[in-house]
């Protein structure tokens, strides 16, 4: 039986092979795991359709394109799990004899060992060429993937450095090799891995295909701020979640959308899709880069069930286990750069989306409020918006509804 690289979707072409679970030409059992594929969105477990015998075809790390036979199954028979106890016990004393013989070349025999344990430790693709090129032993890493699998995360920078004595150069002798060098010893040569290149072609590609203008707002959270505080004890002892700004923001921009449908909408061509209905996009940071899940049909859901959906893909995120089903569509996006402190900024589409908001950190400011300057917790909000499509007067008025709907909370809960 073949073992193909799946199709993935649509936009996906060609994935990295990760690190074979299983040696060539040992016994593997029905969905037992064989390797992880890395793509430009998700990593793919592949499981084993049945059991059999393994043949490599394909080493890991390398980029293959979808639909390639990476390697075979020969159905035959599977060593029992006592069989393969007996054969590592057997082949366990072998070793300890041999051991015992050559015990007078015990530091030759330590170094071999390392380094074969080095060489049977899990990593991701480009894991080993990026360990060489830093002169990193990878058995002093500790891997934080699957199974301890060493991703490309877990590796530090630079090897630790050794005390040694070093000659001064004439500075120009110094300026004359950085110029005629640039991978010199000052500077670093890391791959790009799939997501990154991904990632750095979309960003491109929105400057390029689309008309995008931002609009900025200002928002006073006090309100919201009270509502949360006197509620947040009994929201979580019920709903076992915390009450956050961010359902109150996925509710305000569906009910805003509603209002202005063609932020819901996208470009087909020369067609105008509406969409009527509401997946909201949730900007969160994962190990790899940047992705967006969806929050699908928000409009159906409660606040805390918005809160639990969220948390939920943030923690998943953060160990690159997203589907791919799950990032995959979208109508609207919601970025918040203000958990990392950014104050204002111009959030980039996501296409075909048409709309992203971009949220910021709340900061103490001074505002004139019937005539008096009084100190409010102020958030920026920008909307950054495809001008092929939205017109800047509802771009303009969808971001005020979003402003009315935050800072008077009551109004959005009562559907007034």
């Amino acid at each position: 039986m073949d073992i193909k690289v799946p199709e993935i979707g649509e936009s996906i072409l060609e994935v990295v092979l990760g690190q074979w679970n299983k040696e060539n030409g040992s016994s593997v059992k029905q969905d037992e795991l064989l390797l992880e594929l890395e793509t430009d969105k998700v990593n793919l477990d592949i499981l084993a359709e049945t059991s059999g015998v393994l043949e490599i075809l394909v080493e890991g790390g390398e980029t293959v394109e979808v639909g390639t036979v990476i390697g075979r199954l020969k159905e035959g028979a599977v060593a029992t799990p006592e069989e393969q106890e007996e054969d590592s016990k057997d082949s366990k004393d072998s070793k300890d004899s041999e051991d015992s013989e050559d015990s007078e070349d015990s530091e030759d025999s330590e170094d071999s060992e390392d380094s074969e344990a080095a060489a049977n430790i899990p990593v991701n693709p480009a894991v080993k060429k990026l360990a060489k090129e830093r002169n990193i032993d990878l058995s002093t890493v500790q891997g934080s993937g699957r199974d301890g699998r060493i991703l490309v995360d877990d590796l530090p920078a630079e090897a630790p450095k050794k005390t040694e004595a070093k000659v001064s150069a004439p500075a120009s002798t110094s300026a004359t090799s950085s110029a005629g060098n640039a991978d010199d010893k000052r500077s670093k040569r890391v791959p790009m891995t799939p997501i990154r290149k991904r990632i750095a072609e979309k960003l491109l590609s929105v400057r390029q295909q689309t008309a995008m203008l931002t609009t900025f707002n200002e928002i006073d959270m006090l309100r919201l701020m009270q509502l949360r505080k006197n509620h947040q004890e009994a929201f979580q002892r019920k709903h076992d979640v915390k009450l956050g700004f961010m359902s109150f923001f996925v509710k305000a921009c569906v009910e805003s959308l509603k209002d202005y449908p063609e932020v819901n909408a996208r470009i087909d061509g020369g067609d105008i899709v509406y969409q009527n209905f509401y997946d909201i996009g949730i900007a969160v940071g994962g190990k790899k880069g940047l992705v967006v899940p969806i929050i699908r049909d928000a409009d159906r859901l409660h606040f805390d069930e918005i809160e639990k959906v969220i948390r939920d893909f943030a923690e998943r995120a953060a160990n690159n286990k997203l589907g791919l089903e799950e990032i995959q569509g979208g109508t609207f996006t919601i970025s918040n750069g203000g958990v990392y402190g950014s104050v204002l900024s111009t959030p980039l589409l996501n296409p075909p989306q048409c709309g992203i908001l971009g949220m910021h950190a709340i900061q103490e400011r001074p505002v004139v409020i019937n005539g008096e300057i009084v100190i409010r917790p102020i958030m920026n909000v920008a909307l950054s918006y495809d001008h092929q499509l939205i017109d800047g007067s509802q771009a303009v008025g969808f971001l005020k509804q979003i402003k009315t709907y935050i800072e008077d909370p009551e109004e959005m809960l009562l559907e007034l």
